[in-house]
Order: structure tokens, then C-alpha cells, then sequence
């Protein structure tokens, strides 16, 4: 299993705009198994997913201990993981673990994947990294791995677009 990947999944669901099938394909786009696979019943089985994962976020992000373990614990009773050994989907023997089995419908094994990702990160780097998008349009939520915790932005477009606002407001004064 890789935890990383899965707190990514969990991130991207959770950042996921989940109003269409396409929206869920793009969430999932670093996971083909996935994303080639799934239907308008996996989107309606992940919106609930996306809403713990986000009560998750934003309870980290509020550094509320009591909260993040019950929401946590809350995704992970629900989504439990069921790890099946597997060699590859038809390709050469490429061994791995998927944490639920894999002849499910994707929603199955993403929600697992997701729960157990936002766990292990909470895990690995506690409350402090946690944060939502400074973009007052935006409000993703993001992993501060950065080494001096600075992070205000998800990412490089959000970060650049607010700064360009503010050096035209501040030429136009």
C-alpha cells in the first residue's frame, strides 16, 4: 500500500468538484484503475466520502483534536479497508495491495484508499501542516510539507493569481 498516494486521493476528493462524473474522473486522474472505471452511482457513493474527508480537513485545520479523531474514525468505520493481494491486471507480475478488492465498484476502494490516507497523514504529520487555500475564491485544502510551514496557497496558480491582484491594486493606487 502506499499511504501517500492515498492521503493524495484523499486530498483530491476531498478538493473535488463532484457535481458530474468528469469532475470525479479528474480527482482520480493519477489513478486510471479508477478513474477509467467509474459511474454516476461511485460519484453518489464518494459525495458523502468527500463531506467526512472535508469535516476531517477543516477540523485539522482548526487544530480540533476531539474532532479530527471522530471524523476520522467515523470514515474509517465506514469505508474499513479489505487489502487484496493482486498481480497486475493483466500486466506482468507487477505485485500490490489494494486495500479493498478490486472487483468492486471503484467507490469501494477509493473510499477505503481515502480514509485510510487522511488517517496515516494525520499520523505522519499531525495537525500542524494542515491548511485551506488563502485564495478568498478558492478554499482547497492543502498539506504543508514545505520545511519552513509557510504555506498560504494549494497551489502555484492560486498563490500567483492573488499576488498579481495585489501588485495591480497597489500600481492602481
Amino acid at each position: 500500500m502506499d499511504n501517500a498516494a492515498y492521503l493524495d486521493v484523499a486530498l483530491r476528493l476531498a478538493n473535488a468538484d463532484l457535481s458530474e462524473v468528469d469532475g470525479l474522473r479528474e480527482a482520480l486522474y493519477d489513478e486510471p484503475w479508477w478513474a477509467d472505471r467509474v459511474r454516476d452511482e461511485d460519484l453518489a457513493a464518494l459525495r458523502p466520502v468527500a463531506d467526512g474527508l472535508r469535516r476531517v480537513l477543516a477540523a485539522g485545520v482548526a487544530a480540533d483534536r476531539v474532532a479530527v479523531q471522530r471524523e476520522t474514525n467515523a470514515l474509517l468505520a465506514a469505508h474499513p479497508l479489505r487489502p487484496q493481494l493482486s498481480s497486475g491486471h493483466g500486466e506482468k507480475e507487477n505485485w500490490h495491495v489494494h486495500v479493498a478488492d478490486p472487483g468492486q465498484s471503484p467507490a469501494t476502494e477509493v473510499a477505503a484508499a481515502a480514509a485510510w490516507g487522511v488517517a496515516q497523514g494525520i499520523v505522519h504529520y499531525g495537525l500542524e501542516r494542515w491548511g485551506r487555500c488563502a485564495a478568498e475564491d478558492c478554499g482547497k485544502y492543502f498539506l504543508d510539507t514545505s520545511t519552513n510551514r509557510a504555506k498560504r496557497f494549494c497551489s502555484p496558480r492560486c498563490a500567483n493569481r492573488v499576488h498579481v491582484a495585489a501588485f495591480r491594486s497597489r500600481r492602481r493606487d
